[in-house]
């Protein structure tokens, strides 16, 4: 999994690009550790997006005159690169959507409503996020098919010696699996439960929400049937992300939404279908959004990202090793190697929310709650955690404030 950085990121220098860090939060510097659930945008996402909106905006694919058709080619120049980011085989398999959450309902509701029945087994993780865990559960019921999950051992890592008993449970037709874990930052083995899936005959559906931003992805050799992630966790606009499925899969599933654009042909007797992608793009698409999506391609593949992955290593490394004499500390998740840029922690006897809101008063910002992730934490015996997650702008400051932080709310409040 890990990459080789051919140039060692420059995090202070990368600061310059981001307007928010010019800012104060209650008289102090920000000191932003949530990147893990959205990400700040860079001036050349920002420059992009108001250029488009203020020359080149247009509804697309629906007009003759110049403007649409400036607007249809940016729109789509911007499919090709988020194609290209992922590696996909033909750019007609990426789909944009309204985020990563949609690109997996798509794929429970358009393939799962017309493939699972009883007897069916569909099998996510305990690590799940929500948003790829409540749609196949949700489907699985509708259906009448069986609902498991891929146990965890103390470390926070998939247990694979549970496959043979789950493939017993019936016949195997769906494997939903993040690729890192939003809560524990655990880097799971996708590659080989899609080599497990595929001997099952299932199909096999990656969140990479957690992942796209910070490792290199590429889907024809994880060998995954459908991919799934978002622009805002990688510098990009909100309201936008996409969905890359194979192509034969695609082409046989119902559409998800239906109105305009979406269509080949509307009678009062029957509608047929449009070709790929735009079956499944029914009416007005975040157009402005997918081309600033294309714009975080370009400056995330810029920047490098082996040089993201190896500086969040290098963080990551950092932090642990301060974060362990932290008075009351308690970790959870696998070790540095097999982990990206998230720490999730317990300070002993202070509620999550407590230990948040004392970092806040000195401009440090975490995330504390269950993180989208209840049947994780019901694993781990706790409500919530608190959690810092890096990305391509922290730096090592940031995390002496964490600690400084932490120190001050155990005096404070243990």
């Amino acid at each position: 999994m890990a990459v080789t950085a051919k140039t060692k990121l420059d995090a202070a220098k990368l600061r310059a690009d981001f307007p928010i860090f010019g800012q104060e939060i209650r008289g102090k510097p920000l000191a932003y550790l949530d990147s893990a659930v959205s990400t700040h945008k860079p001036r050349q996402v920002l420059d992009k997006l108001r250029t488009f909106y203020e020359t080149s905006y247009a509804n697309v694919h629906r007009g003759v005159y110049t403007l649409s058709e400036i607007a249809t080619a940016e729109y789509e120049g911007a499919r090709e690169k988020v194609a290209q980011f992922v590696n996909a085989p033909d750019a007609r398999e990426l789909i944009f959507t309204r985020g990563a959450t949609e690109s997996i309902n798509l794929v429970a509701y358009a393939w799962g409503l017309d493939n699972l029945g009883p007897g069916d087994v569909v099998v996510v993780t305990e690590l799940e996020h929500h948003s790829n865990f409540v749609p196949w559960q949700y489907i699985a019921k509708r259906t009448g098919a069986t609902f498991t999950a891929i146990p965890l051992d103390e470390h926070g890592e998939l247990r694979l010696d549970t496959l043979d008993e789950i493939k017993r449970l019936g016949n195997v037709k769906v494997v939903a699996n993040n690729f890192v874990s939003n809560a524990l930052g655990t880097i799971n083995p996708v590659e080989r439960l899609a080599a497990w899936a595929h001997e099952q005959g299932a199909i096999m559906v990656v969140d990479a929400a957690q992942a796209a931003p910070h490792h290199a992805i590429d889907v024809q050799q994880l060998d995954c049937d459908f991919l799934a992630f978002s622009s805002h966790k990688m510098c990009g606009p909100t309201s936008v992300g996409a969905l890359w499925g194979r192509a034969s899969l695609l082409e046989t599933m119902a559409p998800f939404n239906l109105g305009g654009h979406m269509i080949r042909s509307v009678t009062l007797d029957e509608t047929t279908w449009g070709q790929l992608p735009y079956k499944f793009e029914a009416g007005t698409q975040p157009i402005a959004e997918a081309v600033g999506f294309g714009a975080a391609v370009d400056y995330v593949t810029d920047v490098g990202i082996g040089a993201i992955e190896e500086h969040e290593r290098e963080l990551l490394v950092y932090a642990l090793d301060r974060l362990v004499d932290v008075p009351g500390f308690v970790g959870y998740g696998p070790p540095p190697d097999r982990r990206a840029g998230i720490i999730s922690f317990n300070i002993e006897g202070i509620h999550p929310h407590d230990v948040a809101q004392v970092l806040d008063m000195d401009g440090v910002a975490i995330r504390a709650g269950h993180h989208c992730c209840q049947p994780l934490m019901a694993k781990l015996g706790v409500a919530a955690t608190n959690r810092a997650s890096f990305y391509l702008y922290t730096i090592s400051e940031e995390i002496d404030r964490l600690v400084a932080g932490l120190r001050k709310a155990h005096k404070l409040l243990a």
